[in-house]
């Protein structure tokens, strides 16, 4: 198998409990040409993910699977990887999601980046037998403005959920700008450090060829986060604030703080009310009047979203497809 030196990947996959997942997440990086290293980091599991990961190897020498003692969570796995590695391109998989075949050759046709990622097909099937629409590999690029807005949700409006691209990265401007993930975040760690790239001026492209695709999970970890967790993100967001920025960029990002300092006054709240009761959680909120807008409206907000989710018709969730993006079909021949 030859790789150009060059072009070489290193793909990290950082894995707690994903004994069900983690095969098929290995295969679908070691089939790919220019994957140079798998590295997979069994995040204290207490399943055999481990094991599960070196039987999913195919003999090429590439796969290097490491294991904590304890859980330290994404961000630190993905820095002890990155140590670890020397391939010249960086690519994140997580360890319940897997690569289309041929994911990279249509990035790495593209110059001039320092970030590079593709279109996410999210989807219900976790064997990796998706065959996404293929997408023209049209390329944009895109500004920290843009990324931050694609990360603020707006009510009745889905999301650009530009925080979920997994781009390939370009070790060089990681190493020129001592560029690591925040390991106290286990919430947002990719959003922070993509946006803190971008603000040290990442040349971070966009194409809509579809190759990564994200399963979506009832039990996903990323779905299962603490309230501390939220409160790390908006300090994170408030550290970024302390420097000097652009207007427009302190403005944007002030936006996405308000949107986390809400989420986190909303489960601060529940959370009281789940171990005291009512009356202790009202007490909570008259002594930080600031949150209360915050918890009516999102309680509102789930009130409405229970209402509208019992209303809908029930549709098979395995028939279930979407893109991240929009992307303009290849024309058939």
């Amino acid at each position: 198998m030859r790789i150009d030196q060059m072009d070489a990947i290193c793909v990290i996959i950082a894995a707690k409990n994903a004994a069900t997942t983690i095969a098929t997440a290995v295969r679908s990086a070691l089939r790919e040409p220019a994957v140079a290293e798998v590295i997979v980091v069994d995040d204290g599991s207490t399943d055999e993910t481990a094991d599960v990961a070196r039987c999913a190897d195919d003999g090429s020498g590439r796969l290097n699977v490491i294991s904590f003692s304890e859980n330290r969570g994404p961000a630190a796995a993905r820095n002890y990887a990155i140590k670890l590695s020397s391939s010249p391109l960086i690519a994140i998989l997580d360890a319940d999601d897997f690569f289309i075949e041929g994911r990279f050759d249509p990035m790495l046709q593209q110059q001039d980046w320092d970030f590079i990622a593709d279109n996410i097909v999210f989807t219900t099937d976790a064997s990796g037998a998706v065959e996404p629409q293929p997408f023209l590999p049209r390329a944009r690029r895109l500004s920290a403005l843009h990324f931050i807005e694609g990360n603020i949700s707006q009510p009745g409006v889905r999301r650009g959920e530009i925080g979920f691209l997994k781009p390939v990265m370009r070790r060089s401007f990681l190493e020129a700008h001592d560029l690591r993930y925040d390991e106290s975040l286990r919430l947002g760690e990719d959003y922070d450090f993509y946006l803190r790239a971008l603000l040290r001026g990442a040349r971070y492209t966009i194409i809509e060829h579809c190759g990564y695709a994200a399963v979506v999970r009832a039990d996903s970890l990323s779905g299962q986060h603490r309230t501390e967790d939220l409160r790390r993100l908006w300090k994170a967001d408030s550290a970024i604030r302390a420097q000097t920025l652009p207007p427009e960029i302190d403005a944007a990002l002030a936006r996405h703080e308000k949107h986390i300092r809400d989420r986190y006054e909303l489960r601060a709240f529940l959370d009281r009310k789940a171990k005291a009761g009512k009356a202790a959680a009202i007490r909570h909120l008259l002594a930080s009047p600031g949150a209360i807008p915050a918890v009516l409206n999102g309680v509102l907000r789930d009130k409405i979203g229970a209402i509208r989710k019992r209303a809908e018709p029930e549709t098979p969730s395995s028939a279930a497809i979407r893109y991240l993006m929009p992307g303009v079909p290849v024309p058939q021949k």
